[in-house]
């Protein structure tokens, strides 16, 4: 029987990072990887859809800049879909590389914990092996969730690992759910020319955001002609020939061609013998101290399955903490300074609180905001929808918070979050000399407004 130091179940990325980071400690490291590696994150998630969402940023960039004489350009769908398929595949081919450079054994199957240190892994042919390990890591993920309601056969009624695999857009599309993937799905599908419908039980979409992001993500979203209907709950799901007719608790009814499902997941805890070694749950996520360790000293868990987020970068941050812990450097893991991007039309960057959250936690807040339409490169682009708020504490002058809604939201937020991180204050960014013209000088001015007066906006 194989003997290694770390044995990881899940091959995603709080798994193959995992691995990764045990074995440059010098540990031998196994991973155990029943699909394919890359995990949701990379096949069913995060890099598909936001390859679907390049492409739809871009047709409506083309759409909206007929001022600059750009003609009208049409998406060809099944080409945007080989283009996913092949950044999926050349991904997949660099973890790859990446492990067998890093020594790490691979292995594909089932993993199941027969005890404290052996995993048992059954192979599609039928054949099954053990695997001796000390220390084990945990990274199975999640799946969409499935309420029975919603009779989801991925045809017409899709979640949102089906909706991924249609051949071409649909005439009309209805979303349940106005969380993060919900939003950005409207985007996206709305870009490429679908008619789409926005179904949200809560009173407000993306309930997590700022409430002055919300308002205006929303706003523009309906400009483009998405729907909203908001405190409405789908009681019946019904077939047509035509596609899907859902009818809501006040009787109205809706119509689509296909209907997505984007109401939550549920963690992939079942199956992995669990019960075997004792290892505590709560409604199937797995319970986690800091150093990401389960109740059984040396079993691990990280990622979705574990995790305070549902956030790739956090799964692969938790699976550096486990490796680190399985090897005898002992580290906790630190939620207070997680960045949170949303890949809608405009995108979303966040880091540390909202202005609201500041006030509850009993902070003088001070607000300082900078609109993308005073930025000469955000006009130059073509891009002036959105705005920069710091949220900083008025007596101190700490930044507890930033909230981007515009183009390049997802990338302007780091230097935000490095800010947070390190204790800055609205002066050290107002005072930090940032190039010009960039949409950087954004997050400058917008500090300035926290601190003292920005000088480009009244």
């Amino acid at each position: 029987m194989s003997v290694y130091d770390v044995g990881i179940i899940g091959g995603g990325p709080g798994g193959y990072v995992a691995a990764i980071k045990a074995a440059q400690l010098g540990g031998n490291v196994c991973i155990i990887e029943k699909d394919e590696l890359g995990g949701t994150c990379l096949n069913r998630g995060c890099i598909p859809t936001k390859t679907l969402y390049s492409v739809a940023h871009l047709a409506e960039q083309v759409q909206n800049t007929n001022t600059l004489n750009i003609q009208n350009a049409s998406v060809d769908y099944p080409k945007t879909l080989e283009h996913k398929t092949q950044v999926i595949e050349k991904l997949k081919g660099g973890i790859s590389q990446l492990l067998k450079a890093n020594k790490i054994q691979t292995k594909n199957g089932t993993a199941i914990l027969a005890d404290r240190n052996t995993i048992e892994i059954k192979k599609s042919d039928g054949s099954s092996e053990q695997i001796s390990i000390k220390n084990v890591i945990i990274a199975t993920g999640s799946e969409p969730a499935e309420p029975s309601i919603f009779n989801i056969d991925e045809t017409d009624v899709l979640t949102t690992t089906g909706i991924l695999n249609l051949t071409e857009i649909p005439d009309s599309l209805l979303i349940v759910g106005g969380g993060v993937s919900g939003c950005e799905f409207a985007s996206i599908f709305n870009a490429l020319g679908c008619d789409v419908t926005v179904v949200e039980l809560l009173p407000t979409i993306l309930s997590t955001e700022d409430v002055q992001v919300i308002r205006h993500v929303q706003l523009f979203m309906k400009r483009k002609g998405i729907k909203f209907q908001t405190e409405a709950n789908i009681t019946q799901i019904c077939k047509t020939e035509s596609g899907v007719l859902a009818t809501l608790e006040s009787g109205e009814q809706l119509t689509a061609q296909k209907l997505l499902v984007s109401i939550g997941r549920r963690f992939n805890s079942e199956g992995l013998g669990l019960e075997n070694v004792g290892i505590q749950t709560e409604n199937g996520k797995i319970i986690v101290n800091d150093k990401m360790e389960t109740n059984i000293p040396g079993i691990y868990a990280v990622g979705d399955v574990a995790s305070r987020y549902l956030l790739a970068h956090v799964a692969s941050t938790e699976g550096k903490v486990a490796a680190q812990n399985c090897i005898g450097k002992s580290t906790e893991m630190d939620y207070q300074v997680i960045p949170w991007c949303v890949f809608t039309l405009p995108e979303i960057g966040h880091v540390g609180m909202t202005e609201k959250e500041a006030t509850d936690e009993g902070y003088e807040v001070k607000t300082g905001r900078f609109p993308y339409a005073a930025s000469g490169m955000a006009l130059g682009m073509a891009e002036s929808d959105g705005f920069v708020k710091t949220v900083s504490d008025a007596e101190s002058g700490d930044i507890l918070g930033v909230h981007i809604v515009g183009v390049q939201a997802s990338t302007l937020i780091h230097e935000a979050a490095v800010a947070v991180r390190v204790g800055a204050s609205a002066k050290d960014i107002a005072h930090t000399v940032h190039a010009h013209p960039t949409l950087s000088e954004m997050v400058m001015e917008s500090a300035e407004a926290a601190y003292d007066r920005a000088i480009h906006v009244l």
